[in-house]
């Protein structure tokens, strides 16, 4: 077998990986308020899980705001991002192992170009606001072979900040209410 053969294995396989850890990750999600009871272990726990799948929604921002209510809003802001980024890195390497997963679509052009043109900076960016959408663009940063620590990087940053405007809401909320 050559080099291309192995190649093409690999990234099939990482494919399949993720396909897999999105199914299983769907189908539990369920449980993820069992994990609350571990803190910020926790927090991080659901974050990487909210983030891992692939398309299918699964809850997270919704506990991160509520824990932002009961432990301290800051680190549940990073605790929660690092779980984002490192959830993240799965689409990444969906697109990393399978180029044109989503290459017809017109948003995926868009994104790949905003990834291509501003880098970590696009991934930062799109990474902070809320945005279904933010698979596809790590898709198109594992497709174009972003270094997977500047794209992991760039993703916790804006993760983080995502993720402290929710549990700093969510503080707030309580406060409010209470």
């Amino acid at each position: 077998m050559n080099a291309r053969f192995w190649g093409i294995a690999g990234r099939f396989t990482a494919f399949l990986a993720v396909v897999a850890l999105t199914i299983y990750i769907y189908s539990i999600r369920e449980r993820a308020a069992e994990f609350e009871q571990y803190g910020y272990a926790g927090i991080f726990v659901i974050s990487f899980m909210a983030y891992a799948t692939i398309v299918l929604p699964a809850p997270g921002v919704a506990i991160i705001a509520a824990m932002g209510a009961v432990f301290n809003p800051f680190w549940i802001g990073v605790v929660a991002g690092a779980g984002a980024a490192l959830g993240e890195v799965v689409g990444y390497i969906a697109g990393y192992s399978g180029q044109k997963i989503a290459a017809k679509a017109r948003v995926y052009a868009y994104l790949e170009n905003l990834t291509k043109k501003y880098g970590m900076g696009a991934v930062f960016l799109l990474s902070a606001v809320p945005n279904p959408l933010f698979d596809l663009a790590g898709a198109s940063a594992g497709a174009l072979k972003m270094p997977v620590l500047q794209f992991f990087l760039a993703c916790w940053a804006g993760e983080t900040v995502k993720m402290l405007i929710f549990a700093y809401g969510g503080a707030s909320l309580l406060q409010m209410l209470g």
